[in-house]
């Protein structure tokens, strides 16, 4: 064996001699797709070199390769194995790539016949069937419109309504963004977005960065069973590891904000050991100097935040990680500072209104993996979070605009404590389980006051412990290479309602062909709802007054989907789904309203609404298309389209519009890269320049009108129960360009970008907002067209 890896590595080294250009380091590890163990001894090759330019992975499965600056592809092949890829591999200076690929056991080893593993897009989780794709940090980094950050990126694809400039609200389906669960290393965990609010799952900036993350999955129906406790999707992220072989740097200044890191060997003579470290601060003053309008008015929000990763790998007692991620972020939005005698172009702030907001987030964790045998391994994961959100709002008179009264004191306190224990075993090539268990403690201190009268009464208020419980097995069993299921059983108990449920999963795929496939999946989902509603008050109910809604029980998903994915002229993709989604036990009032839970999330607050009751219900439906070209020869583009409807009923029993039903969303991308060598460079193309574009179409969301003659005698916005939901925004358009340039030196990569959002300057819609002073409903506008620079340099 050590002979074989002498020859190779000996080989290798004369061939990469002949290549006569600069050459820069790949590494990797192969590991087996079902029960993660390193597989040595399976063949990496670069994909066209000539001569041959390729290695065998070690006793830990890992590999190195010299290759050309530029793209590269990789080809993996062992022996009772599908092939395994990595196509377009981005290999630059001042940055080591790493690329981790996995192989799939063959079912039967009675064929010659050459057999693909994953295909491009397909998600890493080898237990999603339906509705699902990887997530690509390159992706992020590629797409107009994105500024870098995940959750927008994800609005691009199928089911995905991104037709919200202030916000990056994953909607998917039709359903509330508070459906969505966010993991991070295995963790679910709180929005990781500066400004959010609790029970939120979105916020203006995102806190999670691109220049942190490794490939992960996204989610958006029937998804498997070790997810629990939402309603619409999933999407699952891990940070990658540090550089394990010398120390790398990165600074980097956008709109996100200057930001730098490094990463590197703790030592690499006598360990594999790394770390990962990124800090970034807010960079909206600068860009308030340029005149940049982001729709806060005179204010400029602060934010700053930390990303670390630690991994420590060793010989027998497994693998340690610690990582971590917090935020602080503050907002000043002052009404009374409003010059009322020009057009309003503020997102976030209201000219009868002074808020001052605070928000912090903090996520701590640790793991552990270790492999029993070949085929066998567990992994405990552990972490703490916190959350606090303050804010005092002010309200203006509107007759008297120097009369400012303290209006609602807000001071919101949450930790949690998780734990996630799994076990994985592959019986054999046909069967694969995995068992886990996940609890997460609650302590909470909920503190909501508003003004009444003369004095601050509750509107939530609630302090203690409470806890979720989740338990699941799945089972993925492949009767032959054409036909596969995955099954399995997710339970939740939630301790402060008493609610227990068991949700059955299970999904079909039959590969019929090498390039087609057709997939069907169900899964039965239940969600708690946003902890903070638990502890609404009645306002009017005195002294005596408790907490309304502490009996509130989950409320309960059905999802149905099938669909058909054809690959096609080796790049080309074309994926069609069909779904539909029954919800039921959703809160809505005793009293008979439109009131419900499914619309919570159109707003940047929990709803405040008592007496909730788990009697109501919501249906969606629709149908999606995905066409995409991969990247490679220099180009790719990405056209989803959705048609949808979502529907709900209140306690009135009257069927509605949701918030989020827009009827239809369309996505265009598209870009090319040009890669050119300068006078002095010979046969090295160390420039690239890159054009994207990006077009949005989506539906105008519904709306609920105003009784003008009640709002006027009651100085405040009263609303028409009756038709909630019944009048509809202007359909939203967008279109985004961006122009990169990135030039690769022997140690060092700087790249330059400037994204053009919004680059006709269309006055989309944000929402409509009632003004007491005039008595008048008056549209506030949607970013308008805004330039974002960014510059990054690696070293």
């Amino acid at each position: 064996m050590k002979a074989r890896y002498y020859l190779l590595f000996v080989f290798t080294l004369i061939l990469s001699a002949a290549w006569a250009q600069e050459l820069k380091t790949i590494r990797g590890q192969v590991t087996d797709k079902d029960s993660k163990y390193p597989i040595a001894g399976a063949s990496v090759i670069v994909v066209g070199s000539d001569p041959i330019v390729g290695a065998i992975t070690d006793d830990n499965g890992n590999f190195s390769l010299k290759v050309p600056l530029g793209r590269v592809s990789l080809r993996v092949s062992y022996i009772g194995y599908k092939d395994g890829s990595a196509s377009d591999v981005l290999v630059i200076s001042g940055k080591e790539t790493q690329v981790n690929i996995t192989l799939e056991e063959k079912v039967s080893q009675l064929t010659d016949v050459i057999i693909s593993g994953t295909k491009k897009g397909e998600a890493k989780n080898e237990f999603a069937i339906v509705s699902a794709r990887s997530f690509d940090v390159e992706q992020t980094n590629r797409f107009s419109g994105n500024r870098n950050d995940p959750a927008r990126m994800a609005s691009n694809f199928a089911g995905v309504s991104g037709a919200n400039d202030a916000r990056n609200d994953i909607i998917i389906r039709g359903n509330s963004p508070m459906g969505l669960l966010w993991r991070l290393e295995g963790i679910d965990i709180p929005s990781p977005n500066h400004f959010a609010g609790f029970g939120s799952t979105g916020g203006p900036v995102s806190m999670l960065n691109n220049n942190t993350l490794s490939r992960g999955d996204f989610m958006t129906s029937a998804f498997p069973a070790e997810y629990g406790d939402a309603l619409s999707g999933v999407f699952d992220l891990n940070l990658r590891n540090g550089s394990k072989d010398k120390y790398e740097f990165m600074a980097q200044l956008g709109f996100n904000g200057v930001e730098a890191g490094a990463e590197g060997p703790f030592n690499k003579k006598k360990s594999q050991a790394s770390f990962l470290i990124n800090y970034r601060y807010s960079t909206l003053a600068l860009f308030k100097l340029m005149k940049a309008n982001f729709g806060t008015g005179t204010a400029v929000p602060e934010y700053q935040d930390l990303t670390f990763k630690i991994d420590v790998p060793t010989k027998k007692a497994g693998i340690f990680r610690f990582w971590g991620l917090g935020g602080l972020s503050k907002i000043e939005l002052l009404g009374h500072l409003v010059d009322l005698s020009k057009p309003q172009k503020d997102l976030y702030g209201n000219e009868n209104i002074d808020l001052y907001n605070k928000v912090q987030t903090g996520i701590l964790g640790f793991s552990h993996t270790y492999f029993l045998d070949r085929k066998t391994y567990y992994k405990l994961m552990l972490a703490v979070s916190h959350q606090t959100q303050l804010a005092d709002i002010d309200s203006i008179n509107p007759d008297n605009r120097s009369e400012i009264i303290r209006n609602n004191k807000v001071a919101l306190r949450q930790n949690k404590y998780s734990a996630h224990i799994l076990a994985n075993t592959k019986i054999d090539s046909k069967n694969t389980v995995t068992e886990g268990l996940m609890v997460n403690v609650y302590d909470i201190k909920f503190a909501d006051s508003v003004l009444y009268f003369d004095h601050f009464v509750p509107m939530k208020y609630g302090k203690g412990y409470s806890t979720l419980v989740e338990a699941y097995v799945m089972w993925k069993h492949k009767f032959s290479e054409q036909w596969s299921m995955n099954a399995g059983v997710h339970t939740q108990y939630f301790s402060l309602s008493g609610s227990f449920i068991p949700e059955p999963r299970i999904g079909f795929k039959y590969q019929f062909r090498e390039n087609q496939s057709w997939t069907i999946g169900y899964g039965l989902h239940d969600q708690i709802q946003p902890l903070p509603t638990y502890y609404n008050y009645d306002i009017t109910a005195g002294s005596n007054s408790k907490p309304t809604n502490l009996n509130m029980d989950f409320s309960r998903s059905q999802h149905l989907v099938t669909g058909y994915d054809l690959v096609f002229a080796k790049d080309f993709r074309l994926k069609t789904e069909i779904y539909v989604q029954y919800i039921n036990n959703v809160p809505v009032e005793k009293k008979k309203s439109s009131f419900s839970m499914l619309n919570a999330g159109a707003d940047f607050a929990t709803p405040d609404n008592i007496n909730l009751v788990n009697k109501g219900i919501g249906l969606n439906y629709g149908l999606e298309l995905t066409l995409e070209k991969f990247f490679s020869k220099g180009y790719y583009f990405l056209v989803t389209g959705s048609l949808f409807r979502s529907r709900y009923q209140g306690s009135d029993k009257v069927w509605r519009n949701t918030a989020f039903n827009g009827l239809y969303v369309v996505n265009a991308l598209g870009g090319y890269e040009y890669r050119f060598a300068g006078k002095k460079d010979k046969k090295n193309k160390r420039h690239t320049v890159s054009i994207d574009m990006k077009m949005t179409a989506a539906g105008g969301r519904y709306y609920t009108p105003i009784d003008f003659d009640q709002s006027a005698a009651q100085h405040q916005e009263v609303l028409i129960d009756s038709l909630a939901f019944s009048q509809k925004y202007r359909d939203y358009f967008r279109m985004d360009l961006k122009l990169s340039y990135r030039i690769t030196m022997k140690r060092v990569t700087q790249e330059f970008s400037v994204d053009f959002q919004n680059i006709i300057n269309i006055k989309n819609i944000f929402r409509k907002v009632y003004d007491p002073r005039t008595n008048s409903l008056n549209n506030e506008y949607q970013q308008g067209i805004f330039i974002l620079p960014q510059f990054r340099i690696l070293f």
